[in-house]
């Protein structure tokens, strides 16, 4: 039996995945606002500091997997500031803290929860990627507050594309310690928070087009994301470090299916 760490654990993907975990006989610690085995804020520095605390204080000193899905989408009246917190900083800050209970865990796994709209979205701002990933909360905030009312659709593909970032550029330092370190990219999955956004005046109808798009011609379920994840938690995928799995009915492909591979070169010394 592992013992794995989730977060936002009562509902949507985090919810399907303890779900998944629990059936298959491993224990799973849950990290939510309430409802779980830690409440914690993730959007604060002070809450994701007492999830740390909290969560060393319920295992023996060891943790096999990390799974942060804690985050929120664009909405009307949602500051961009908002989604910079919880969907990079509460999750990377978090794993960054549980790493050596990760590093004393047995065949240890990371699953960051990236996105497709990193890749389906057009034009989000690379430079608040980047600062998110240089740990700077305080530039990524500055960066965000330039888009005005449109900062929290700008902000949810680039917080995402931050986490993917982070898995690839990461993942031969974690290897290093023995964690394997890799990242999911979900499509359109049917859960509460998409279900909200589809209502959302603000970004409703772009989902309703975006859904429209989708090759598999429906939404996802959180299980089909689950399934996923636990397959990268367990034991048969020992050899995957640094991957960006996508879990989008086929969207990324049909949008950039000739985006990767590309050839990469260099200029050979004269």
């Amino acid at each position: 039996m592992a013992t794995y760490v989730l977060t936002g654990a009562t509902s949507g993907l985090g919810a399907a995945t303890k779900a998944r975990l629990e059936a298959d006989g491993h224990q799973v610690v849950g990290v939510d606002l309430r409802g779980t085995d830690v409440d914690a804020d993730l959007s604060t520095a002070e809450g994701r500091r007492s999830a740390i605390e909290q969560v060393t204080g319920l295992v023996d000193g060891r943790i096999d997997g990390f799974v942060p899905f804690a985050g929120l989408a664009a909405a009307t009246g949602r500051p961009a500031s908002a989604l910079i917190a919880v969907n990079y900083f509460g999750a990377i800050e978090l794993l960054e803290g549980l790493r050596p209970l990760l590093a004393a865990g047995e065949n240890p796994s990371v699953v960051l929860v990236s996105s497709n709209s990193a890749t389906s979205q057009p034009n989000w701002p690379t430079e608040l990627a980047d600062a998110c990933l240089a740990g700077d909360e305080a530039a990524a905030n500055a960066v965000a507050d330039t888009f005005g009312d449109l900062g929290a659709i700008q902000a949810y593909p680039a917080t995402k594309a931050a986490l993917a970032y982070y898995a690839r550029t990461k993942s031969a330092d974690y290897i290093a310690q023995g964690i394997r370190l890799n990242a999911i990219a979900p499509g359109l999955i049917d859960t509460p928070m998409t279900q909200e956004g589809r209502r959302d005046a603000l970004i409703g109808p772009g989902m309703e087009q975006f859904l429209a798009t989708i090759p598999a011609g429906r939404a996802g379920r959180p299980e089909e994301v689950a399934a996923v994840v636990a397959f990268l938690l367990g034991p048969e995928s020992t050899y995957f470090v640094g991957s960006v799995l996508f879990v989008d009915g086929g969207t990324d492909a049909a949008f950039r299916g000739m985006d990767w591979p590309k050839v990469w070169s260099f200029d050979a010394p004269s």
